[in-house]
């Protein structure tokens, strides 16, 4: 099949199969994503800034534990440091890159968890109705009222510093606005018909909720969980400021910041690139975000 007759295939108004439908919906989606610049702009920067993190091992210029105090404070690029050293000597550049894999890792596991504890309490809530959804619905008010930083920080302070609590903490105070969205939702679909079909069928609540209401509710979710990863970043990075997050020597950005706080007036580069490194990452998540909401959002989108 060619490219020409490819792209039609996948365009057509009459798909003859499930398949075809699929692949075109999808293929009609990355269309209007690509159409809009700042999304790819965000998705550019997120692939670049994981292909940094994938390959750190080649890229460093030096070993990011390793202190030399005869070179300490180094400007950016003397003395062999792209970006400058830190106050130990530590070369900042091969610290950023050790350090978006630490950033990314916390991203990826907050995603696999918080998302799926908010929709499977979201869905049984809206599904179930009475008294527990009253419940659920109230515990998710309690977490909602607390800000999430200082949730996190009283998480922590139970659990105990280190990268693994951090993703535990950041993950219990994530979760709510998942589940406010998967309740919504199902509670759009509850009464449907074809919910009413697929229960003269005699599917039971565990089937309908995990085989047709969770599928209804991952467009939202995706939109919202791109969207969160800035906030999550920060609050990450807001652990490591204080020391909560990942431990020393680990090239955590948010403790990089911590440590050049204190020279910030003579040596700015120390505190100011890894703040950079992550306002990217948090911009391109941004406008990620905003891309796949306007090709995702059937209210609001472009489709």
């Amino acid at each position: 099949m060619s490219e020409q007759t490819l792209r039609q295939w996948l365009l057509s108004d009459e798909p003859t199969s499930r398949r075809q439908a699929r692949l075109s919906a999808w293929y009609q989606g990355w269309l209007a994503f690509r159409s809009n610049t700042l999304a790819m702009l965000g998705l550019l920067i997120l692939v670049f800034l994981i292909l940094c993190a994938l390959f750190a091992p080649l890229l460093a210029t030096h070993d990011p534990f390793t202190q030399d105090l005869a070179m300490r404070l180094q400007p950016p690029g003397e003395s062999g440091y792209l970006l400058g050293s830190d106050s130990l000597g530590r070369d900042i550049y091969s610290r950023l890159l050790y350090g978006a894999r630490i950033s990314l890792y916390i991203v990826l596991l907050v995603a696999m968890v918080a998302p799926l504890l908010g929709l499977v309490i979201g869905t049984v809530a809206g599904y179930a109705g009475g008294w527990l959804d009253v419940v659920l619905m109230r515990i998710t008010d309690i977490f909602l009222a607390f800000p999430r930083l200082i949730l996190a920080l009283a998480f922590v302070a139970a659990l105990g510093a280190g990268i693994e609590n951090a993703v535990l903490a950041i993950s219990l105070t994530a979760w709510p606005p998942y589940a406010r969205i998967a309740r919504a939702e199902t509670l759009t679909y509850r009464n449907a018909e074809f919910i009413h079909a697929i229960k003269l069928q005699g599917a039971g609540p565990i089937r309908i909720i995990t085989r047709h209401i969770w599928p209804l509710c991952l467009s939202s979710l995706v939109i919202r969980v791109t969207l969160d990863m800035a906030g999550i970043i920060l609050t990450a990075a807001g652990l490591g400021f204080l020391g909560l997050g990942a431990q020393p020597p680990s090239p955590e950005w948010g403790a990089m910041i911590s440590e050049g706080r204190k020279y910030i007036l003579d040596h700015w580069w120390v505190a100011t690139i890894p703040g950079l490194a992550i306002f990217a990452i948090s911009l391109a998540f941004n406008l990620l975000g905003d891309g796949l909401r306007d090709v995702m959002d059937p209210k609001g989108g472009t489709q």
